[in-house]
């Protein structure tokens, strides 16, 4: 039963910190300052931020980016045909004193 007494007894003492800490921020943020700025002291009420000052403007105008027309593509005509080399034919001969009888090259 102690465990929940120091328990319950640290949750009050955190809450009331808390609260304490909430009062001090909420007295800095009401304090009296110069209105340099809509967002300092209030544009529409004296208490801390305020509603930001309307602004009138026509709306954006989107232009197009300009046409982009791709090159038209390279031109490299029909494809060529090159018939497979034939091998020569080689006739007999002599090389050496000896005789080379034909044959394919």
């Amino acid at each position: 039963m102690r465990f929940l007494t120091n328990s319950s007894v640290a949750m009050r003492r955190m809450v009331a910190g808390c609260g304490m800490l909430g009062l001090a921020a909420v007295g800095v943020a009401a304090a009296p300052q110069p209105a340099e700025a809509w967002w300092h002291g209030g544009w529409c009420c004296a208490v801390g931020i305020g509603l930001p000052p309307v602004v009138v403007a026509p709306a954006p105008v989107y232009v197009p980016p300009p046409a982009y027309y791709a090159p038209p593509p390279a031109y490299y005509g029909a494809p060529v045909y090159y018939p497979v080399p034939q091998r020569p034919w080689i006739p007999g001969h002599w090389i050496g004193g000896y005789w080379v009888r034909g044959h394919w090259g």
